[in-house]
């Protein structure tokens, strides 16, 4: 008959590998359980109420991964979403994370981060989701990505949004339109524009 430990490891591994304090809880693994795990190695504490199985693969990107598991409203997005589809030579050396204009600012300090505060729509649009090391992270998808970088051009270079959108237009199934919708979201459709129309 399964232990609670067999359950709890059971568990944890169904969600990926990765699970919070509260998420287990939530789950019906005891506290006990949970810590003893911690305590015999079996668990890592990627960071404050944030575990991984200690026999999982290395982790690739460990910010990435501890920013999705202690900030679950934040979205990756800006140079750190480029990154994830591979639309950037850029290497990030911190995690852009957007967040609702009107909520509170995450206290978190386990990993370099660049707040963005984006209009509820533009928030909300484009968000797709991927597994990063066994935590499911959101992310805008590289269209909205490619709008949101065009948008923060002041703030993060006019040079990353062109590289990016040149390296996008040789994919397979781009849609300059939907780069164009999203635009329409981030309210900069008419700027954006010309730069479309030159790469079409």
């Amino acid at each position: 008959m399964p232990t609670a430990t067999d359950k709890a490891l059971a568990m944890i591994a169904k969600h990926g590998g990765v699970i919070r304090t509260g998420e287990a809880l939530a789950r019906g693994i005891h506290p006990r359980t949970l810590y003893a795990l911690r305590d015999n190695g079996t668990l890592i504490a990627l960071a404050r109420g944030l575990y991984r199985l200690a026999d999982l693969p290395p982790v690739g990107d460990p910010d990435l991964a501890l920013v999705a598991g202690r900030i679950p409203h934040g979205v990756i997005c800006l140079i750190s979403a480029l990154a994830i589809h591979d639309l950037t030579t850029q290497i990030p050396h911190r995690v852009d994370v957007a967040i609702p204009r009107t909520a509170r600012y995450p206290v978190y300090a386990g990993a370099p981060l660049t707040i963005y505060r984006f209009a509820l729509a533009s928030y909300r649009a484009g968000v797709t989701r991927h597994n990063v090391d066994g935590v499911n992270t959101k992310v805008y998808v590289a269209e909205k990505t490619l709008a949101d970088c065009f948008k923060y051009r002041n703030k993060i270079g006019l040079d990353i949004f062109l590289e990016a959108l040149d390296i996008y237009r040789h994919r397979p199934g781009v849609s300059m339109q939907t780069i164009l919708e999203y635009a329409r979201v981030n309210r900069v459709e008419s700027r954006i524009r010309p730069y479309l129309e030159a790469k079409a």
